[in-house]
């Protein structure tokens, strides 16, 4: 009798421990589900909770038996409640993220549309002394840029030859031209002037053009080689080849020793599905003699 009795103590003591730990559970659940999204960690978002429901539940109608059911239901009520609590945060947490997905989403579409991601692709530049020379290249706008190569620190410094090869003095390596990539300062749109041409017609038109502008064969057909395919790829595409105030304004370019001759074209171009009519642009040729800078870009307007 007395061992009986001893036992039924014991297991009173336990599922009264139970009621308690149940009850410590479920407290547990609701203060980590809050401080999960109060902090935003996945732990106490997640896992913690989880586990201390499932816990709680499990322990809570173990605990039912025993002579503190009062803190059993109570344990099991606050759980029922924190489960109620979680998914709806949950689900707040879930439509937060959808809204806030779609309206970047929205931002991106219309920043795309005011061209404020226009990027200036390809400007490559040449350098061609009159004889070898050190030559310092700056880009002053360098938080602009997206990509370079050689990799663009605070200058480029290379030796040029007199037929355009280039020596990297910070790598030793052999170039024929700087490279970068950069975020348009200028909204470039549409203008009055400029060329409208058949996708087809893409390749006469830039030999055409470029001669005008000052690009030797090599130079031309590394530009028409580069931008070809996204010409030849719309029916009719707007052109015009922006000015050499536009170009400065756009990205400086500082070479010491200054150069006698800079040659800068960068291409503005919108593909069409139909022509438009515009005034067309009136180019000029710069004559090519000492020491010549030739750069070539473009960028297409969204």
């Amino acid at each position: 009798m007395e061992e009986a009795k001893e036992k039924n103590k014991v297991e009173k003591k336990d599922k009264q421990g139970l009621s308690i730990a149940s009850l410590i559970l479920a407290i547990m659940s609701i203060i980590s589900i809050l401080l999960g999204f109060l902090f935003d960690t996945f732990l106490l978002l997640f896992i913690i909770p989880i586990i201390c429901i499932v816990l709680t539940i499990v322990l809570g109608v173990e605990s039912l038996k025993s002579t503190k059911r009062k803190i059993a239901i109570a344990s099991i009520i606050i759980v029922v409640i924190s489960s109620i609590v979680y998914i709806f945060l949950l689900g707040v947490m879930i439509h937060n993220q959808i809204s806030n997905t779609i309206n970047a989403n929205n931002m991106y579409r219309d920043y795309q549309q005011e061209g404020v991601f226009s990027i200036d692709k390809k400007p490559i530049i040449y350098l061609y002394p009159e004889e070898e020379t050190e030559v310092s290249v700056e880009l002053p706008y360098s938080d602009r840029l997206i990509v370079s190569y050689p990799k663009y620190v605070d200058r480029w410094k290379v030796l040029a030859k007199e037929n355009g090869d280039l020596v990297d003095l910070d790598t030793g390596r052999n170039l024929y031209s700087l490279y970068y990539e950069s975020k348009s300062a200028i909204d470039f749109k549409v203008e009055d002037e400029g060329f409208v041409v058949k996708g087809e017609d893409s390749a006469k038109f830039l030999e055409e053009k470029l001669a005008v502008l000052g690009l030797n064969e090599r130079e031309a057909e590394e530009f028409i080689i580069y931008w070809l395919p996204k010409l030849e790829s719309n029916k009719y595409n707007y052109i015009r080849f922006a000015s050499e105030e536009e170009i400065n304004e756009n990205m400086p370019l500082e070479i010491s020793p200054k150069p006698d001759t800079t040659i800068r074209v960068l291409m503005v171009f919108k593909g069409l599905d139909k022509p438009i009519e515009v005034e067309e642009q009136k180019l000029e040729t710069t004559e090519r003699k000492g020491f010549v800078a030739v750069e070539w870009g473009g960028t297409e307007i969204k």
